[in-house]
């Protein structure tokens, strides 16, 4: 009688339990100032001990038992909020937060500075625009691209060189989104700008490893960027002056507090003074950023947002380069339930490259154009369990080259070479579970097709292999063709398949630590065609195909977390491990440019990077900023395919042209006063890798150098220290013409680092002599901000 009383009141007990009546509070949270809904801001259930962040568009939710909580709403830049909720029924509350800080912009969007201790998110940094302008750069310009290069794991090919290397990968192994649209090429001027326009911008994420499954198509990073939805409350307008270039934002309400827009243009007049001295050269960028929204009713937002940007290059109206980015995202936002959230996007890319050689009489245009179709939804199922799915389309064509006459003149014939086409089908899923109070997952699939397609024709070769050995000389030669299979439009030519497994974990040791584990498989099937360190926009994307294939990604990184004295210092340490597959590397003498088979030149060789990082940060009081180090190695290598070839550099591990051993960044802002804040950088970087020649011998009276093995030597070490000063000369006004100074000056002790270094004979004294070429001393820099 006594068991059969035990088993009933253990049954009652786990009815009780499980059948406990759970409500769900979700809505969105946005500033209390402009309604621009903000992204990671924390709600956390002090009594239940579980949180959640908000996602790309403000939305949140989460499920509890029934019973009344006090809600806390916090997000680093704004005053927190702490609400009692009865929760007796499923509820849809917004939060609208007010900003603390007294700076010029309008929404600061400021990262949450101490290390997320629980998320099972590791590889990761987030910078807010307000970080990012108080950091002092080149000719006075904030430039968000510059700002990751203080980040560890980030560093860039040299001064003034394009893009960006994560973790020892080449700069096209980064994925770059805009509101979602792919941008193919980041940099202004051929890397002294990036394309982004800083105050256009509301969020910026940069993922280093540990990639959600909904990233796809890349090996190395993803930079996600958030453009901003515009001021739904009134109309306000803000820009800057600089030396080489302003820039103006305007920003409103379509219908109030349902409607807005935004639109921000930016250009370089430096080319301008040139004219005023006869020089016939110039160099010049714009852009341009627009974005609208609308909110059709609870459950539904419609936004629209796109990009265009070009750069002009020419020298005595002989020579034209024009090239740039072009974006468009239709988005549409839909709640199902309180628990299930969709957004839809249809998107367009395009970057195009132009040079008019009126000097030879012809044109060359080329690009690659992007049509992509995403559908994402995020299911928080309950309290401790999250899930992510979706499906993403994307077809691309690509132009290697189109070739015309520029004039009447003109003995140059039209050539168009062949174009590519292919179709890579994605579908996805996450799931983020916190399986008790300590241990945290977050684990995920992306199962990822891709179909290069017609209409083509694709050489075939002997032993279907496009470069061959000559044993005698001991080289890689290009192999001539022996036939041709043509594919009509659209026809698959080849196809793959692969699974991408990701997975991370977080133990938190105590409140103020935890350690966390990733790892991530990811594909790369589009491949840039250039064997220079930093690309350029000559350079020419193309799909992966019968002989160029797919990079395959493997990384695990370890890392321990700590937050101190109350979050005013944090402490991120993380080494990781990563392996590609199938990276191409080139043979010698490859020639690239408009090369129609373009796999005469390429070798399919596998890459590695390891290394130890370290960030330290100090969050709080008037002196802010970090400390970060990166200990790393990045190799190539190449063997050759059977036991007679000798691979490239003899099959041996090569570094790769971004290999930076170390990698010191030191960052401060000290605010003196409302009036004035001041900030400073120190970047110190191993020497790029470089090839030197090691000797030379005489042909035909001619001296030939030659080179020892591929990237064995190194330029000298970059650094510099850069200053900047802030004055705001009415801190306290808020309303009417707000403005401000900023003073910088890039490299401050006058450091010529080095860009690159070449060899010639002295025609004098005969003697060989190493000529190096620097591009930046001290540059000095004002600009002058507003806002109306």
């Amino acid at each position: 009688m006594q068991q059969k009383v035990l088993l009933m009141l253990l049954f009652l007990t786990t009815t009780l339990v499980f059948s406990q009546e759970k409500f769900t509070l979700s809505g969105t949270i946005s500033d209390s100032k402009t309604n621009e809904t903000l992204i990671g801001v924390n709600v956390f259930c002090t009594e239940y001990k579980v949180g959640i962040i908000t996602n790309e568009y403000g939305f949140y939710s989460i499920t509890l038992p029934k019973s009344e909580y006090k809600i806390q709403i916090s997000y680093l830049g704004y005053q927190s909020v702490t609400e009692t909720i009865v929760l007796t029924q499923n509820i849809k509350k917004n939060f609208a937060l007010t900003e603390t800080g007294q700076q010029l912009d309008e929404v600061i969007i400021t990262e949450k500075t101490a290390t997320n201790i629980r998320r099972p998110e590791m590889s990761v940094n987030k910078l807010s625009i307000g970080t990012i302008k108080k950091i002092p750069v080149v000719l006075g310009e904030v430039d968000i691209i510059k700002a990751l290069l203080t980040l560890p794991g980030v560093t860039n090919a040299g001064e003034g060189q394009s893009g960006f290397n994560v973790r020892g990968g080449g700069a096209d192994q980064n994925l770059i989104l805009l509101d979602e649209a792919t941008i193919f090429n980041s940099s202004h001027l051929f890397g002294l700008f990036s394309v982004f326009n800083p105050d256009a911008i509301k969020d910026l994420k940069l993922y280093k490893g540990g990639i959600p499954a909904r990233f796809g198509g890349r090996v190395s990073s993803v930079l996600d960027i958030y453009q901003k939805d515009g001021n739904s409350n009134k109309f306000s307008m803000n820009g800057g002056v600089g030396i080489i270039s302003s820039r103006i934002l305007a920003e409103g309400p379509l219908v109030k507090n349902k409607g807005s827009f935004i639109f921000a243009g930016r250009a370089s007049y430096a080319h301008l003074f040139l004219k005023l001295t006869n020089n016939k050269n110039s160099a010049y960028f714009y852009d341009l950023n627009t974005k609208i929204n609308y909110k059709l009713n609870q459950n539904n937002n419609l936004f629209l947002s796109g990009y265009f940007g070009r750069d002009v290059f020419s020298l005595s109206n002989s020579f034209v380069n024009t090239y740039g980015n072009a974006t468009l995202n239709l988005r549409w936002n839909h709640l199902f339930s309180d628990k299930l959230f969709s957004n839809l996007s249809l998107i367009y890319s395009d970057y195009y490259y132009g040079l008019d050689l009126n000097l030879l009489g012809f044109l060359w245009n080329s690009g690659i154009k992007n049509y992509n179709i995403k559908y994402d939804f995020k299911h928080y199922v309950a309290d401790k369990i999250k899930l992510n799915y979706g499906v993403n389309t994307n077809y691309y064509a690509f132009n290697p080259g189109t070739i015309e006459p520029s004039n009447t003149t003109s003995g140059i014939n039209y050539r168009q070479l062949e174009k590519k086409y292919a179709f890579e089908p994605s579908i996805y899923f996450d799931v983020e579970q916190k399986i008790n109070n300590d241990l945290s997952l977050s684990y995920g699939l992306r199962y990822s097709m891709f179909y290069r397609l017609g209409s083509s024709t694709v050489n075939l070769y002997a032993n279907n292999q496009p470069v061959i050995f000559n044993q005698e000389l001991q080289i890689y030669e290009k192999a001539t063709p022996i036939g041709s299979n043509y594919y009509d439009h659209n026809k698959v030519i080849k196809s793959f398949d692969n699974f991408e497994p990701r997975f991370a974990a977080s133990y938190q040791l105590n409140t103020n630590e935890s350690v966390k584990a990733s790892y991530n498989r990811m594909i790369q099937y589009l491949q840039l065609i250039s064997n220079t360190a930093s690309p350029t926009p000559l350079d020419v994307w193309t799909p992966s195909d019968n002989y160029i294939k797919p990079q395959i990604l493997d990384q695990v990184a370890l890392g321990y977390f700590r937050n101190f004295k109350d979050d005013k210092y944090s402490l991120e340490v993380e080494t990781f491990y990563k392996k590609i597959k199938n990276r191409i590397d080139y043979i010698d003498g490859a020639n690239l440019i408009a090369n129609e088979a373009i796999e005469q030149a390429i070798l399919n060789g596998e890459m590695r990077a390891y290394g130890l990082e370290v960030l330290l940060r100090k969050n709080t009081g008037k002196l802010t900023g970090w400390i970060s180090y990166t200990l790393s190695k990045s190799e190539q290598r190449t063997p050759g395919r059977n036991a007679n070839e000798i691979g490239i550099n003899n099959g041996n591990w090569y570094h790769t042209g971004y290999d930076k051993l170390h990698n010191l960044s030191i960052t401060g802002s000290y605010t003196f006063n409302p009036k004035w804040t001041f900030g400073a950088n120190f970047a110190l970087q191993s020497g790029q890798p470089v090839t030197y020649p090691d000797g030379q011998y005489q042909y035909q009276e001619i001296t030939i150098p030659s080179y020892g093995s591929r990237n064995g030597n190194r330029l000298p070490a970059y650094h510099h220290l850069d200053f900047s000063a802030t004055y705001v000369p009415k801190p306290n006004k808020k309303k009417g013409w707000q403005s401000e100074w900023v003073f910088s000056i890039y490299n401050v002790y006058g450091r010529k680092n080095t860009a690159s270094i070449r060899f010639r004979q002295n025609e004098t004294k005969g003697m060989n002599e190493a000529i190096r070429l620097s591009i930046f001393g001290i540059v000095p820099g004002i600009s002058y901000n507003f806002k109306f």
